[in-house]
């Protein structure tokens, strides 16, 4: 169970049992709130770990984060097989069950590793050094981590990243980012996915990106589709721009 975002079943106890007795709530809504500075303080001194290794490494590291259904694993199947003979790619896939992401990642050649979260619902700092020790990315690679669909934990969780990508479709709201600023307050590129299919659905590209830069004025926006091949050479040319070569080249 997640200790921070209050899923857990010992958090909904607390809450019902705060219309009983008060006193009885604030001593566990103390603990609670303990125990999510631990976990968060001990997780950035893991990631602080994984940020090093990176950077020994010469690896870029990309964490893509979204809600289910934006499209993250299309866009990153595209990307691998578009780009395999430029960079060499790594792959952590984090899901709550089921393996079907790292197979079709597998499939394009890439070497990949899953970690299963179970009933957790984001990825962190100690499951990305466990990941990183079975996959042992070579030196100057690009690593993306394809974070659990979730726009509210893995926000508050620095996995070591390089560069957060936030990923939102318009099959979705436009007022997504307003609705999850944390997410988009933390990332450094947004990509409105599946802009095919505007003429079909009641989405405002141009109201998604006001309210995206409203919580995040820095934030780069990327207007793309997997499906029609639109605007992948925006995405590969800032992926390539973050990119750091070797001093011997």
């Amino acid at each position: 169970m997640c200790a921070t975002c209050g899923c857990s079943s010992n958090h909904s106890k607390a809450q019902d049992h705060h219309h009983h007795a008060g006193n009885v709530h604030n001593s566990s809504e103390r603990t609670i709130i303990d125990v999510e500075k631990d976990i968060l303080y001990e997780n950035n001194m893991l990631a602080q770990r994984n940020r090093g290794y990176f950077d020994a490494k010469n690896i870029l590291c990309l964490n893509l984060v979204s809600s289910p259904g934006s499209g993250k694993t299309s866009l990153l199947e595209k990307t691998l097989l578009d780009l395999k003979s430029e960079f060499p790619f790594f792959v952590i896939e984090g899901d709550q069950q089921t393996s079907n992401d790292a197979d079709r990642i597998h499939a394009t050649g890439t070497k990949v590793t899953q970690i299963n979260t179970g009933k957790g619902c984001h990825l962190d700092a100690h499951m990305i050094i466990h990941a990183l020790q079975g996959l042992k990315p070579s030196e100057n690679a690009v690593l993306f981590i394809e974070n659990v669909g979730n726009l509210v934990c893995p926000a508050m969780f620095d996995l070591g990243e390089n560069e957060r990508v936030v990923i939102m479709s318009v099959t979705e709201g436009d007022d997504k980012p307003l609705k999850y600023p944390d997410m988009f307050a933390s990332s450094s590129l947004c990509i409105i996915n599946k802009i095919d299919l505007l003429p079909y659905v009641p989405f405002d590209i141009e109201k998604a990106k006001e309210n995206a830069l409203k919580v995040n004025p820095e934030l780069k926006i990327i207007e793309l589709s997997c499906t029609a091949e639109t605007g992948l050479t925006h995405w590969y040319e800032w992926l390539k721009s973050k990119v750091i070569k070797p001093e011997f080249e």
